[in-house]
C-alpha cells in the first residue's frame, strides 16, 4: 500500500531526476540528492530558474549548499491540519536536510485523528501520553500535543531538540517535555521508573550515534528497542508507530516485528510517498508500520 502525502499548500516536489530532487518551500526553491531517485531527469534541474541552493554532495563525506539565488536563513511554512494550521520552521541544513519531512504528513494526520478521537472518555481522570523517539525538529511531537496529548519528545541531537522548542512556539503549545538523550538508554530508564504511555512513535535513523558516542544501525538494535519500548505502552494503549528510512527495508519487515511485540490489534504497513509535478511519477519516501487497538 501507498500512501500520499497530498495535501500541502507550501510544500511540492517540481522534479526529479539523476539522483535529485526539485522542491519548492514556501517561497524558497531547493535542489537536494535523493536515493531513491535513480532515473533520469527531464531537463537540467540545476539550471531551473526559480532555484535557490543546490546541496552538492563531498567525495569525502557531506557536502555543502551552493546559493544561486539569496534566501533567508529560516522561514516558516504551514500545513492544514483538520482544524488547526501546522506551522514548521524550515532551514538548509548540513547533510541536505530541512528540518521537515513532507511526507510524514501522512502519519501526522493519523496520529491527529487517534488522540483527538480518544483524548475524551477512553484515558481515565488523565490525558493521554505519547513517547516520541529520534523525536528529530518535533513535527510529530507538536501535531500530538495540538490533539491534546502531554508529548514527551526525546532526541540524542541538543539542536534538533532546539528546533523542536522553536515549533512548538510557533503553535503556541506547550505541553511538550523535551529529553536530550540516547533513545534506548531513556527507554530502560522509563522501564526502571514506571512511567507508561498510551502512544509511541519512533523514527529511527539508520546509523547514528548517541550523545555519548554510543552506535546506532537500524538493522542490529530494532527489535530490542520495539520490544523494550513496547512495555512502556499503558494498559489503555492507543498506537504504535515505527517509521523507517533505511533503503531496501520492506513494509512487511515492520509488520513483522510490530506482530512480535505488540498485542493483538490492528497492524497497517505502507510506504510513504510525495506526489510530483512530473505526470505520472511520485516520489518513494520510505515505510511506516502503525498498531493501534
Amino acid at each position: 500500500m501507498i500512501k500520499l502525502a497530498d495535501n500541502w499548500v507550501d510544500y511540492k516536489v517540481i522534479a526529479t531526476g539523476n539522483g535529485n530532487k526539485l522542491e519548492q518551500w514556501g517561497a524558497v526553491c531547493l535542489l537536494r540528492p535523493d536515493p531513491q531517485v535513480i532515473w533520469h531527469e527531464n531537463f537540467c534541474l540545476e539550471k531551473f530558474s526559480k532555484l535557490n541552493a543546490v546541496y552538492l554532495r563531498s567525495s569525502s563525506g557531506g557536502g555543502n549548499w551552493e546559493v544561486k539565488k539569496p534566501f533567508a536563513d529560516e522561514w516558516v511554512i504551514s500545513y492544514p491540519l483538520f482544524d488547526r494550521v501546522l506551522k514548521l520552521s524550515v532551514k538548509a541544513m548540513g547533510f541536505k536536510h530541512t528540518g521537515v519531512f513532507p511526507e510524514q504528513s501522512v502519519n501526522w494526520q493519523t496520529l491527529y485523528k487517534i488522540i483527538k478521537s480518544k483524548s475524551t472518555g477512553l484515558i481515565e481522570n488523565s490525558q493521554i501520553k505519547v513517547l516520541n523517539l529520534f523525536g528529530y525538529t518535533g513535527a510529530a511531537s507538536v501535531v500530538c500535543s495540538l490533539a491534546g496529548a502531554k508529548v514527551t519528545h526525546v532526541d540524542a541531537a541538543k539542536n534538533m531538540v532546539q528546533v523542536c522548542k522553536q515549533n512548538s512556539q510557533l503553535n503556541c503549545t506547550s505541553n511538550i517535555r523535551y529529553i536530550v538523550e540516547d533513545c534506548n538508554v531513556f527507554v530502560q530508564r522509563e522501564l526502571k521508573r514506571g512511567n507508561m504511555y498510551q502512544g509511541i512513535i519512533m523514527d529511527p535513523p539508520s546509523f547514528g550515534r548517541g550523545p555519548n558516542n554510543q552506535p546506532w544501525k537500524l538493522t542490529d538494535h530494532i527489535c530490542d528497542l520495539v520490544k523494550n519500548s513496547s512495555k512502556l505502552l499503558s494498559k489503555q494503549p492507543l498506537f504504535f508507530l515505527i517509521n523507517s528510512y533505511t533503503t531496501g527495508l520492506q513494509p512487511s519487515v515492520l509488520q513483522n516485528i510490530l506482530k512480535m511485540f505488540l498485542p493483538s490489534g490492528n497492524i497497517q504497513v505502507y510506504e510513504l510517498a510525495l506526489p510530483t509535478e512530473e505526470k505520472d511519477i511520485i516520489l518513494p519516501c520510505g515505510c511506516s508500520g502503525l498498531w493501534n487497538l
